[in-house]
């Protein structure tokens, strides 16, 4: 049976895909939900994947990464967006790739998803 390793937020959008997945693909399930910081209690994205049937699903702790990798430089080079927002969440898109292909490979699966339109 075929793996698949979701980007998994805990949100409407990433829930439905993990039986929706599971059922179009008849493939296992596995979830990835990344703290880059944005203060929700992730363990509970945790259980709710696993109710939903991923067979595994990983929370990996990034916040200190994500500074420092990907922040900081920005900050000091003065990414914005608009002349005035930081680029605090399209930065946080090769950190979550990243991570998602690590899990991927430790996972044995030949898939990844996500959830962003």
């Amino acid at each position: 049976m075929d793996r698949i390793v979701l980007a998994y937020s805990g949100g409407l959008d990433t829930s439905v895909a993990i039986p929706w997945l599971a059922e179009k693909y008849r493939a296992e399930i596995v979830t990835v939900t990344m703290d880059l910081g944005q203060g929700k209690e992730l363990d509970d994205a945790r259980e709710r994947a696993l109710a939903l049937g991923a067979v595994r699903a990983h929370v990996l702790d990034l916040r200190g990464e994500f500074a420092r990798d990907f922040v900081l430089p920005a900050l000091q080079a003065g990414a914005v967006y608009e002349d005035r927002y930081p680029l605090a969440t399209a930065l946080g898109r090769p950190l979550i790739a990243k991570h998602l292909v690590e899990i991927a490979r430790l996972e044995g699966a030949t898939v990844v998803a996500h959830g962003c339109g």
